[in-house]
C-alpha cells in the first residue's frame, strides 16, 4: 500500500500477455452466451468501436443486475424477472477544498449532519497518512470536506423514488451544485468565521446515478422465503454463466462484492468435480 499513494500507474500492464491473468480497460461486454453443447460461454465486447469476440469454459458476470438480461436474453424468464428487481440507489458525492479548517476548531466539530438541507452531511476528510501522503495536521492548513448528496423523487416506493431521483439527478448542472454547497457551508460553519466566498478553493462533484447497490426495505419489500428473494433467483448459475457482485447480495458494500465474487467461483470449481 505505501509504495501505490503516489506511484505513477501503466495501465498497459494490466492487458500483459505474459500475465496468467489479464484485465482489458475499456471494453464494454454486450453479450454473453453459452455454447449449444455446454461446454464453454462466448462473450463479445467492444473496444474502440469494434466488436470482439473472446470465448472460455465459464464466465463470471460481476456487473449490475438489471443489464444481465440485455447480455443474457436466452436466461429463463423467472430469472430476468428478478434481476432487475435491484434499482441502483443515486448517489452524489462531493469534495471540498478549503482554505483552512479553524471553523471547525472553533465550533468544535468534524461532522455534521444536516436532515432536511440539500447534503445530508459535511465532514473532514478522513485523516490518513500513506506513503508519503500526509493529513492536514493544524486549523491553519487546507483540508478537504465530504458532502453527500441522495437525490430522491416524490414516489409511493424505494425502488421507484430512485429512479425519479436519477431522472432528477440527469438534469443538475454543476451550478446547483455550487450554490447549494457555498449556502450549507455558510450556514454550518458561519457561526466559526468561515467565509463561502474566500474559504472555498476549489469543487469536485462525483455522480452516480446508478450508485449502490439496492437493499431490502421491510417498507417497501415484501419478505421472501430463503431462496426466492429477487437477487437469489437472478444470480442462479445459467450454464457456464456465473453471476457476483454486491447486486447479488442485494448488499451495497464491498465486502459483499467480495462475497458474491467467492460465491460465483465456488460454484463453478462445484461445477467441474
Amino acid at each position: 500500500m505505501e509504495d501505490v499513494v503516489l506511484a505513477k500507474f501503466d495501465y498497459a500492464k494490466l492487458d500483459d500477455e505474459t500475465s496468467s491473468v489479464r484485465l482489458r480497460l475499456n471494453s464494454t461486454v454486450v453479450h454473453a452466451v453459452n455454447s449449444r453443447d455446454g461446454s464453454s460461454v462466448s462473450v463479445t465486447y467492444v473496444r474502440g468501436g469494434q466488436a470482439c469476440l473472446v470465448t472460455g469454459s465459464t464466465c463470471i458476470l460481476a456487473c449490475w443486475n438489471m443489464v444481465i438480461p440485455y447480455m443474457c436474453p436466452e436466461m429463463p424468464a423467472s430469472q430476468k424477472e428478478g434481476l432487475p428487481y435491484n434499482v441502483k440507489v443515486p448517489l452524489v458525492y462531493t469534495n471540498v477544498q478549503i482554505r483552512d479548517w479553524k471553523a471547525f476548531e472553533k465550533l468544535k466539530v468534524h461532522s455534521v449532519h444536516c436532515p432536511g438541507s440539500f447534503f445530508t452531511s459535511v465532514e473532514m476528510d478522513f485523516p490518513v497518512s500513506m506513503g508519503g501522503y500526509e493529513f492536514t495536521q493544524k486549523p491553519d492548513e487546507p483540508c478537504v470536506l465530504h458532502l453527500q448528496y441522495v437525490p430522491l423523487g416524490e414516489r409511493a416506493t424505494a425502488r421507484d423514488k430512485q429512479r425519479a431521483g436519477r431522472a432528477k439527478l440527469m438534469t443538475m448542472q454543476f451550478p446547483v451544485f455550487e450554490r447549494n454547497i457555498r449556502d450549507q457551508l455558510g450556514r454550518v460553519l458561519g457561526e466559526g468565521g468561515f467565509d463561502p466566498a474566500s474559504d472555498i478553493e476549489a469543487i469536485t462533484v462525483n455522480r452516480w446515478p446508478h450508485g449502490y447497490a439496492y437493499e431490502y426495505n421491510s417498507l417497501y419489500d415484501p419478505v421472501w422465503l430463503p431462496g426466492r428473494a429477487p437477487n437469489e433467483i437472478g444470480r442462479q448459475p445459467f450454464g457456464g454463466i456465473h453471476i457476483a457482485n454486491s447486486d447479488a447480495g442485494a448488499f451495497a458494500y464491498t465486502n459483499e462484492a467480495i462475497d458474491q465474487g467467492y460465491r460465483a467461483v465456488q460454484e463453478i470449481m462445484a461445477q467441474r468435480s
